[in-house]
């Protein structure tokens, strides 16, 4: 699927890995200027311009803002509207995980991923949204997850805030429903992200298994179809919200989970 993208600025949050970085490139190949945005050394921040280049006619910047720093995420909005005239689509897509029985659960574990995972969407958002509204176009895209839908054990912050995210998509939608600005979250089952990786071999080294196996284990745990959903598939949905066929699409929640949450 192709979308003409030429002339509009995609900002996608949490992109220099995984999930963000796939959503980049695939704006970029359809002629978006894309910011990334994301964790990660000098090299790997690097790598990941360089990938987006590398399919990119419209180039690539990054803009490294805490997702932790309301103040630093509204003003990196501003930023990206500055040095490039506006933020047409923004993806919200920066997350951590920790996994702990509520009783355990760390306190400031809580607080970090309530604000990396939805409150950093919240922020971004009313700072893109002033400027969408004066443009009449829009496109936000929250990465929300299956956990936004279902819950599972020892996962009390990422579910709270997934499931979070996916009200604000519907008020962020509602609120701008005449305004040619859609919001919509895409809710990811099991994806093979650094994220998921960790939780990967925490079952290895728990069950006594090969990472192979506590995949698999993962998968028949949670996810009928057997298999991973990929950071491929997920852009192509994103791409899709971009383009015609998404036109007055907005305020859903797109599962792509294999599955998962039809149980």
């Amino acid at each position: 699927m192709t979308v003409n993208l030429s002339g509009k600025v995609a900002l996608v949050t949490g992109s220099t890995s995984g999930i963000g970085l796939a959503m980049a490139k695939m704006f970029a190949q359809n002629g978006a200027h894309v910011v990334l945005n994301g964790l990660g050394d000098e090299g790997m921040i690097q790598a990941a311009k360089d990938e987006v280049s590398a399919v990119s006619s419209c180039g690539v910047s990054y803009n490294g803002a805490n997702m932790l720093d309301a103040g630093a995420i509204q003003q990196m909005v501003l930023d990206v509207q500055t040095a490039h005239g506006s933020v047409d689509i923004l993806v919200n897509n920066a997350g951590i995980q920790h996994v702990c029985p509520i009783e355990d659960f760390p306190p400031q574990k809580w607080e970090d991923i309530l604000a990396i995972n939805l409150s950093s969407a919240f922020y971004s958002s009313t700072a893109a949204l002033p400027g969408m509204q004066s443009r009449n176009y829009g496109r936000i895209i929250n990465i929300a997850s299956v956990h936004g839908l279902v819950g599972s054990v020892e996962k009390s912050a990422y579910v709270a805030a997934k499931h979070g995210i996916i009200g604000l998509t519907k008020v962020t939608a509602l609120e701008n429903a005449e305004a040619n600005i859609t919001c919509n979250a895409i809710c990811p089952g099991w994806v093979r992200t650094p994220l998921v990786e960790k939780q990967i071999n925490a079952l290895a080294e728990k069950e006594q298994l090969d990472t192979e196996a506590a995949a698999k284990a993962l998968l028949l745990e949670k996810e009928p179809s057997l298999r991973f959903t990929t950071p491929e598939e997920l852009a192509e949905a994103a791409l899709f919200l971009c383009g015609p066929g998404g036109a007055n699409m907005t305020g859903t929640s797109i599962a792509m989970d294999g599955g998962w949450s039809a149980r």
